[in-house]
């Protein structure tokens, strides 16, 4: 049995970032897991999806390379396998990294599965681990229990559509292919969805991107979703909104389904279905009820934002467990925030509506704020500026003029309400705005910065002038 200050249980990017966090604090920390240190983030989801991305953009680059003026003798062959190596080599690297930072600040890595119990004399409460051996062995908390569990994909057995790893895939599947299947049919066009998407049409994949709601991406501005969509389009990927599927039938080799949508039927045949609606908080087998943690309506866990206290004392929860947004950077704040509140010091509270979205599809996706559509709902007074990769100087020379800025702007006041940004390096492009938003800087403001020239960047400082009605190239 070993004693700590603070006890996270799950070493995510919320987990592992908290521990960090506690340790520059002076706080003992430690952080149950039972995979390698970094989550589903860095093990199953953000970094070898954007390797397998960064892949999905060379090969696309190499198909056009004779317009930059390089010529590539022969056929040039695609291998699906090798880039999911590389993936998985890149994951690795990025655990074996928060590895080193656990052994550096001297973090205790409690390897194996654990529950929440209640705590010892001089504990708030204890973590029981069982090993990989089944032995079980129970270490207190003198300050906290801070549960990080993340999240997990879910099925849609619903419509037949439940998991079995071989014809019907989650992400996880995908990340370990070695071939990319002839043709795939995605079920769900959220960030997950469109980076799939885009990864299995570059590597030669028939795609099918079906989402039951009427756009791709629903939570962007619908002006990036409808531009992200004939994108798509253009590259021959098949993209169906609204759609319902039906008649499910799962084979050993294939999945066939009806797909109806705006009054027409499809029958599809795929070699595979990626299954990509939606995630789960891991909440199941961690000593939550018989604690006593209350959970919401959703399945989360219940906690007061302000501080991420849980229903019982002593016990904190932060990241996908807590709810939406269900996002890494989220998660890590939450932890940072904690961790601060723990030691006691000033923590500056989380903003849920300045955190932005990224979907590195390509082109990239990336937002911060309010939707146009939501500024009419609230009855806002606005004004919108608008400027297209196409007239940017830059983007003409990487040949990537897809996409376009959009700032909306207090009509008043001149505050940023949302920017939407659809193209290269949106995902970069975006933080500008975030700092902005953040901070309550107002267009004028954001004028007064120079941006260099030539740059993508550019293309934010012209449509903060066209949303006061002063753009100059375009």
């Amino acid at each position: 049995m070993a004693s700590y200050d603070v006890i996270f249980l799950g070493g995510g990017p919320a987990g592992y970032v908290g521990a960090l966090r506690c340790a520059q604090l002076g706080l003992s920390a430690a952080v149950v897991e039972r995979e390698g240190l970094g989550g589903t983030c860095v093990l199953w989801g953000c970094i070898p999806a954007k390797a397998l991305l960064e892949s999905a953009s060379l090969a696309n680059k190499v198909r056009h390379a004779a317009d930059f003026g390089v010529n590539i003798p022969g056929e040039v062959g695609f291998d699906y396998g090798v880039a999911m190596k590389r993936s998985r080599a890149v994951s690795n690297q990025n655990s074996k990294g928060v590895e080193f930072l656990f052994k550096k600040n001297k973090i205790a890595w409690i390897k194996g599965t654990g529950r929440v119990v209640k705590g010892a004399a001089g504990a708030v409460a204890s973590v029981a681990v069982k090993d990989a051996t089944g032995k079980e062995e129970k270490h207190d908390a003198k300050k906290a229990v801070v549960i990080s569990t993340g999240s997990r994909v879910r099925g849609l057995p619903q419509i037949g559509l439940e998991i079995n790893k071989t014809t019907v895939i989650s992400s996880d599947q995908a990340l370990t292919l070695e071939k990319a299947p002839k043709s795939v049919a995605i079920i769900g066009a959220g960030a997950i969805g469109c980076e799939f998407a885009d990864v299995f049409n570059a590597f030669g994949s028939q795609v099918h991107l079906l989402e039951v709601l009427p756009s791709i991406l629903p939570l962007e501005d619908a002006d990036c979703s409808a531009e992200l969509q004939r994108a798509f389009k253009k590259r021959k990927i098949n993209v169906v909104t609204g759609a319902k599927i039906s008649n499910v039938k799962v084979g050993k080799d294939s999945v066939s389904m009806t797909v109806e949508a705006q009054g027409a039927k499809e029958e599809i045949t795929v070699d595979q279905v990626l299954v990509a609606a939606g995630r789960a908080p891991n909440v199941e087998d961690i000593g939550l009820k018989e604690l006593g943690v209350q959970l919401t309506d959703r399945g989360f866990i219940k906690v007061d934002t302000a501080t991420y206290q849980t229903s019982v004392k002593g016990v904190y929860a932060i990241g996908d467990v807590i709810g939406a947004p269900m996002l890494a950077h989220k998660g890590s704040r939450e932890g940072h925030i904690l961790a601060d509140l723990l030691a006691g010091q000033h923590a500056h509270p989380l903003n849920y509506g300045n955190i932005p979205n990224a979907t590195y599809c390509h082109p990239e996706v990336a937002s911060i704020g309010l939707t146009e559509q939501q500024c009419k709902e609230k009855k806002l007074d606005y004004k919108v500026g608008k400027f297209p990769f196409s007239a940017n100087g830059r983007a003409r020379t990487s040949g990537e003029t897809e996409g376009f800025v959009k700032i909306i702007r207090d009509a008043k006041y001149g505050e940023i309400l949302g920017a939407h940004i659809v193209g290269a390096h949106a995902t970069e492009i975006i933080h500008e705005l975030v700092v902005a938003r953040e901070n309550e800087f107002t267009v004028e403001e954001i004028d007064l910065a120079i941006h260099a020239h030539p740059t993508l960047s550019e293309a934010v400082a012209e449509a903060v002038l066209d949303s006061m009605g002063k753009m100059l190239h375009a």
